[in-house]
């Protein structure tokens, strides 16, 4: 019984530490011996969890994406208006800039891994269409069923979300991040 508990430890070890270095060095500068190093163990282990880099990355992925689509949903459940449940929204990609901008620049960073990667792509694929169901869901819904947004509910909730994503971008690459933080909050204006 203690070698299962000590094994499940030392895989979460390597995908926390995975986690930290790709946020602070990015997909192509984090190498799995930085990654065992982080986690304290040996190079070894990692090939015997996760076979190689990108068996390891597909897991940070699945990780991060299923820690994202719940926070993203509770956020949304969170308001009882469209206005209110896109402001929340709003903050919530605010607060990810302001307090956690490395794990919005992994989730980009990987973005751009998925683009040459099949296994990636189909993960990231299916959390951005997640993403988008929930905005569909929670936000457009009681929107489309007025006429506002009938026949376009799937593509005006997808539009959101790049806008979001976009405009995220935008502030981790700025100087003056806090003026373009502040057109998240337009997204508000346009789609409630």
């Amino acid at each position: 019984m203690t070698a299962k508990i000590n094994t499940t430890s030392q895989s979460q070890r390597i995908l926390d530490a995975a986690i930290k270095c790709i946020a602070k060095k990015g997909y192509a500068n984090a190498s799995l011996r930085d990654i065992a190093g982080e986690a304290g163990v040996v190079l070894s282990q990692l090939n015997y969890y996760y076979k190689n880099k990108e068996g390891l990355f597909i897991e940070v992925v699945k990780i991060l994406s299923q820690q994202y689509l719940n926070e993203i949903e509770d956020i949304l459940k969170s308001g009882e208006t469209e206005k209110e449940k896109t402001a929340a929204l709003t903050r919530y990609f605010q607060r990810m800039l302001k307090e956690d901008s490395e794990l919005l620049t992994l989730l980009f960073d990987l973005s751009s891994m998925a683009l040459w990667s099949e296994s990636l792509r189909e993960i990231l694929s299916n959390f951005f269409n997640d993403v988008a169901k929930l905005i569909e869901k929670h936000i457009l819904e009681g929107i489309w069923h007025k006429g506002k947004l009938k026949k376009y509910p799937t593509s005006i909730s997808r539009i959101m979300l790049g806008a979001m994503l976009g405009t995220s971008i935008q502030v981790v690459l700025a100087e003056n991040r806090e003026d373009i933080m502040h057109s998240l909050e337009a997204i508000q204006v346009v789609f409630a």
